[in-house]
C-alpha cells in the first residue's frame, strides 16, 4: 500500500521516474539506508527497446522491458516504494523542501531526482509504433547501428539532425535513403552535395504510411503511392525532453530542453535538485544514466549527511 507522506517528515529523496535512471538510483540510496520513495509514470522509453546489445552484462542483449523488471526487482529487494503516478507539479518551499503533487496526493522531500527522460518524437504515420515494439523502427544509431550493417535502410528527419544522422549510419550501410517529412527537410545545397557525395538517395515526396510486409518495412510515398521496401526505418526527428518539472522551478536548459548540472554531482541550478538519465544534457545512452545514478545518489547522500552534522 501506497504510503502518504504529506503530513510526516520528509523523504531523504523522492525519485521521478523509474527508467533505468530512477531505479538505479533507487537501488544505491536505498543501500545507503535512506528513506526514499520513486513515482512512475509508466512512461519510461527504454521499454520499447526490442533488444540492447549494449547494455553492460549481457552478450546476447536483453529486451528493454526485461531489463526493466530486473532494476525493479534489484531495488524492491531493498524495500523500495514504487508507485504508479506522473507528477503533475513540483515546488520548493524557502527552507528547500520540495513537495510533489500527483494524482490528488502529495509527498515532500529534502532532495529530489528527476529521471524522468525523454519520449522520441515518431513521424505521424500510421502503424508506426507496432514498427518501433518489432524493431522495424529505430531512433539511436549510437545504440543499434551495428545491427543494420549492409541493410538497406531509410531515414526521415529535418534540417541538420537528418544530415548527421544520415551521414552516422553511412558508416554501417552505404545502402541509404533520406526522405522528406511534409515534403521539406530543410537541406541547404552543401548538405544535399555531402549527400550525394556519399551515395545517399534523398527523396523530397513525403512518407504516408509504414507498414511490415514480408519481413522489411513499407513506407508508401505519397501522391504517386510508390512503395519503398527497406530493412529499417530511422527517425532523426529528435526527442522531447521532460524537464518541465524542473523548468517551472527555474532549473538551466539547454537549447533542446536538456537539463545543464553539475557534472560532479548532477545537482540542477536548483539547490537540492538532481537530475539523471535521458532528461540531462548529453549522451543519451543507459550505460550514461547507470552511471548518473550512481553520481546523483551518492552525491544526495553527501549532502544530506553534511545536512544532519554527520560529518
Amino acid at each position: 500500500m501506497e504510503k502518504d507522506n504529506s503530513s510526516s517528515a520528509p523523504l531523504d529523496c523522492l525519485i521521478i521516474g523509474a527508467g533505468p535512471a530512477g531505479l538505479i538510483a533507487a537501488t544505491y540510496l536505498a543501500r545507503y539506508r535512506r528513506n526514499i520513495k520513486v513515482i512512475d509514470a509508466g512512461k519510461s522509453r527504454a521499454s520499447l527497446i526490442p533488444v540492447s546489445h549494449n547494455y553492460p552484462g549481457f552478450p546476447d542483449g536483453i529486451n528493454g522491458k526485461a531489463l526493466l523488471a530486473r532494476l525493479r526487482e534489484q531495488a524492491q529487494n531493498y524495500e523500495v516504494e514504487i508507485v504508479q503516478g506522473e507528477v503533475q507539479r513540483l515546488e520548493r518551499r524557502e527552507d528547500g523542501i520540495f513537495t510533489a503533487h500527483y494524482g490528488g496526493k502529495s509527498v515532500q522531500a529534502r532532495t529530489v531526482i528527476l529521471a524522468t527522460g525523454g519520449v522520441d518524437i515518431e513521424p505521424e504515420l500510421p502503424n508506426v509504433i507496432d514498427a518501433v515494439r518489432q524493431g522495424y523502427v529505430r531512433h539511436c544509431p549510437i545504440c543499434d547501428g551495428y545491427e543494420v550493417i549492409d541493410q538497406k535502410v531509410a531515414i526521415v528527419g529535418a534540417g541538420k539532425k537528418l544530415m548527421r544522422e544520415a551521414l552516422f549510419i553511412r558508416h554501417y550501410t552505404p545502402h541509404l535513403t533520406v526522405f522528406a517529412l511534409g515534403g521539406n527537410h530543410n537541406l541547404d545545397d552543401e548538405d544535399r552535395a555531402a549527400l550525394r557525395e556519399h551515395n545517399i538517395e534523398i527523396i523530397e515526396e513525403p512518407i504516408e504510411e509504414v507498414f511490415i510486409e514480408g519481413g522489411k518495412i513499407v513506407a508508401l510515398k505519397g501522391k504517386s503511392g510508390k512503395a519503398h521496401h527497406f530493412d529499417t526505418l530511422y527517425s532523426a526527428l529528435g526527442t522531447r525532453v521532460r524537464s518541465d518539472l524542473a523548468q517551472a522551478l527555474g532549473a538551466e536548459v539547454d537549447s533542446d530542453g536538456d537539463l545543464l548540472v553539475d557534472r560532479k554531482r548532477l545537482q540542477t541550478s536548483v539547490p537540492g535538485l538532481y537530475a539523471a538519465g535521458d532528461v540531462v544534457s548529453g549522451l543519451s545512452q543507459i550505460s550514461v544514466a547507470a552511471g548518473h545514478a550512481a553520481i546523483a545518489s551518492t552525491a544526495i547522500h553527501h549532502y544530506l549527511n553534511k545536512q544532519q552534522g554527520n560529518y
